[in-house]
């Protein structure tokens, strides 16, 4: 039987890790936001185990929307950010809460952040799983993170490579004769998410 535990290189947070990471972001989201209304946008499909997770720590109203978001595909280098879905009924007026998986280079983010303001949001924070700001190509910081990671080539916990892995219940790095043979392999960039 084959399982994608072989794939793994090495563990970088494992499960006890994480959850102690999502609460602590998670108190500190509620604390922020407490007192009004909040919608928690996560962009998919990374960000949905992560998003699930974190919305279940969070005591304060709020709705979940979605938004599809990709700069990746199957290649492993960013490319052109293309949009599927984007919420209509929970922008205008509200606060959201943007939850990515990863915030490598950041234009995925800053490009929603700057669409979601433009469609009438009164306010977009943005939270991720994981941060890799070695990575960034734009001015952005996320408002709320869980772990920093080096540049290392992650997947787990949602985070993905060509489709798979996101079904690890811990973040690892991927052995690199996994994603060396892809076409135009970076060797230096994060799964897609």
């Amino acid at each position: 039987m084959t399982s994608v535990h072989q794939d793994i290189d090495s563990v970088l947070f494992d499960e006890d890790t994480i959850v102690e990471g999502i609460e602590r972001v998670a108190a500190a989201i509620t604390e922020r936001f407490e007192g009004g209304d909040l919608t928690v946008v996560s962009i998919l499909k990374g960000s949905c185990i992560f998003a699930s997770d974190l919305i279940r720590r969070i005591p304060i109203p709020l709705e979940l929307a979605f938004v599809s978001a990709s700069s990746y595909g199957d290649r492993t280098t960013s490319g052109d950010l293309e949009i599927s879905f984007f919420p209509t009924g929970e922008i205008e007026g509200r606060r959201l809460l943007l939850v990515d998986d990863i915030l490598d280079t950041g234009k995925t983010m800053n490009r929603l952040k700057a669409e979601f303001l433009e469609r009438g949001a009164a306010e977009v924070a943005t939270c991720v799983f994981l941060d890799k700001p070695s990575r960034r190509s734009v001015d952005l910081d996320a408002d709320f993170r869980v772990h920093e990671v080096d540049d290392l080539f992650v997947v787990g916990y949602g985070l993905d490579f060509a489709g798979r892995y996101r079904n690890l219940p811990y973040v690892g790095v991927l052995k690199p004769e996994i994603y060396a043979s892809a076409s135009g392999s970076d060797m230096s960039v994060p799964s897609a998410s």
